[in-house]
């Protein structure tokens, strides 16, 4: 499998399997016959509500002598309310113990917003809201955080820190005063939203850049979310069907092997085993760079996981 180099040298593969919106009641399957499949990358969150799940199926395939935990990658994610330096260890213990294991490969904040704190005990995982529609801020600076962070690297408990939905003047700010450098960058990206100066800057830094939401509005058609069920599905759109249809793949592969096949790794999720495998093989095929080029061209600037699209849903940010 194909892999790109992250922070002190771990190699993370470029394609694995996302976590969001699987469902709690299939997740142990879904995650045990993704490892049987051949994913090894599996990026999870405390917001998906599934972390508990996840940890029984990759205890169930190393049990099984499947795999080892070494050969897995696991990715998680550190929520908004839990951004205070006391909490970011307490926090990021019970995820641990949610998926069984001692170490996450790669722990990544969530997003660049703070909020106030809501005990797990009260409810997990507890989502924007402090209590009915109101939404309360923390005063938690992402330097306050970061350093927290580099705590957790400093314990044993992640192998690698990193950052999701950070915009340029943010990870430039980070890189002030990071002690550990983040090592990756979680960003939405697909041919309606390349943020080609954002990756070059993130690469140049030498930070990986992983994609999330590659198939463009797809996973946001069943959350209502207005710009998506306006938008052209990227899957039937006539450029990436022609390029499939001459290079003999599905679009979904193409769409993958764009962003692959410039050094971004890809998180693709499917329930479904044939489309499973098949999103797993995207990097095993060229295209030319003319076809790079036109997919690129269909950038629109089109953003579907906007913060303050979920935040405009309760009254304080109407």
């Amino acid at each position: 499998m194909k892999s790109t180099r992250i922070g002190k040298g771990a190699e993370m593969p470029l394609v694995g399997f996302g976590l969001w919106k699987v469902p709690k009641e299939s997740c142990a399957d879904v995650v045990y016959n993704a490892i049987k499949a051949g994913y090894r990358l599996f990026d999870g969150a405390c917001d998906y509500g599934n972390e508990a799940e996840c940890g029984e199926g990759v205890a169930r395939a190393i049990k099984e002598g499947l795999v080892k935990r070494e050969d897995l990658f696991i990715v998680s994610k550190l929520w908004n309310t839990f951004h205070e330096t006391d909490r970011v260890q307490e926090i990021a213990a019970k995820q641990l113990t949610d998926w069984q294991i001692d170490y996450f490969d790669l722990y990544l904040i969530h997003f660049p917003i703070a909020l106030k704190y809501v005990s797990p005990e009260v409810r997990y995982p507890p989502g924007w809201c402090y209590e009915g529609s109101s939404v309360q801020s923390s005063t938690a600076s992402i330097q306050e955080t970061w350093q927290a962070m580099e705590k957790l690297v400093d314990r044993g408990l992640v192998k690698e820190i990193g950052v999701c939905n950070f915009s340029g003047s943010l990870l430039t700010d980070l890189l002030c005063y990071a002690r550990i450098r983040p090592a990756v960058l979680q960003i939405e990206h697909h041919p309606y939203l390349t943020q080609d100066r954002l990756v070059r800057f993130a690469q140049g830094e030498g930070i990986a850049v992983m994609a999330f939401s590659s198939f463009g509005a797809q996973s946001y058609l069943e959350l209502g979310n207005s710009s998506a069920t306006a938008s052209p599905s990227l899957l039937v759109h006539p450029t990436v069907v022609a390029i499939a249809e001459r290079v003999g793949r599905t679009p979904s592969q193409v769409l993958l092997r764009w962003a692959t096949q410039r050094g971004i790794v890809v998180i693709p999720k499917s329930t479904n085993e044939g489309r499973m495998q098949m999103n797993l093989e995207s990097s095993e095929f060229e295209l030319e760079e003319t076809d790079i080029k036109e997919i690129s061209g269909l950038n629109t600037g089109q953003r579907f996981n906007d913060p303050m699209e979920f935040l405009g849903r309760f009254p304080i940010y109407a």
